[in-house]
C-alpha cells in the first residue's frame, strides 16, 4: 500500500513497507546514526514525487549524533536506477532516541545538496526517522525550497 503526503500543491508517495525498512536499518544501527539515499521520479510537472527506494551507502562514518556518507562504490548503481528512469531525490537518516525534527546541521546538508554542481536536484527531500533500539519512534519528511525545510503533512 502507498501513502500519499501533501505540501501545498506537491504530493510526496512512498510505499508504507518503506518506512518499515528504514526503521529496522536504524534499529540495527542504534545507538548511532544511519542513514542514506532516497530513490524515485518525478511527475512531468515537477507537482508529484515518488518514491520507490533508498540506498544505504557501502561506507559511511556516524556516532549518536552524526552520520557522514560516502559515495564510493555507488555510482553503477545510481546508472542502474537511472536506467529504469528513477533518480536520486533526497536523504534519508536517523535520529537514535531522538525526535524526526530536523537540525541546523541537517538543514546546512539539504542546501549543500541542492548547490552540488553534480546533483541536479533543486528541491531535495530529506525523511528522519527517530529510532530506539527495537523500534521507530515517529518520521518526517521534509522537502528543501528557497534555503529551507518544510514538512510534509
Amino acid at each position: 500500500m502507498n501513502i500519499i503526503l501533501k505540501y501545498k500543491n506537491l504530493n510526496l508517495e512512498y510505499p508504507e513497507s518503506l518506512i518499515d525498512k528504514l526503521a529496522k536499518i536504524g534499529n540495527k544501527s542504534h545507538p548511532n546514526e544511519v542513514g542514506g539515499f532516497l530513490i524515485g521520479q518525478y511527475s512531468e510537472d515537477f507537482k508529484s514525487l515518488k518514491i520507490t527506494d533508498f540506498i544505504v551507502p557501502k561506507k559511511y562514518t556516524s556516532t549518536p549524533i552524526s552520520f557522514i556518507r560516502n559515495i564510493e562504490g555507488l555510482l553503477g548503481l545510481f546508472k542502474r536506477f537511472f536506467t529504469k528512469g528513477l533518480y536520486y531525490v533526497g536523504e534519508w537518516h536517523t535520529h537514535p532516541n531522538g525526535s524526526s525534527e530536523y537540525s541546523s546541521t541537517d538543514l546546512r546538508a539539504m542546501i549543500n545538496c541542492a548547490e552540488c554542481s553534480t546533483v541536479s536536484i533543486e528541491n531535495p527531500v530529506l525523511l528522519i526517522l527517530g529510532v530506539s533500539k527495537d523500534s521507530l519512534i515517529e518520521h518526517t519528511f521534509y522537502h528543501l525550497k528557497n534555503k529551507a525545510l518544510y514538512k510534509y503533512g
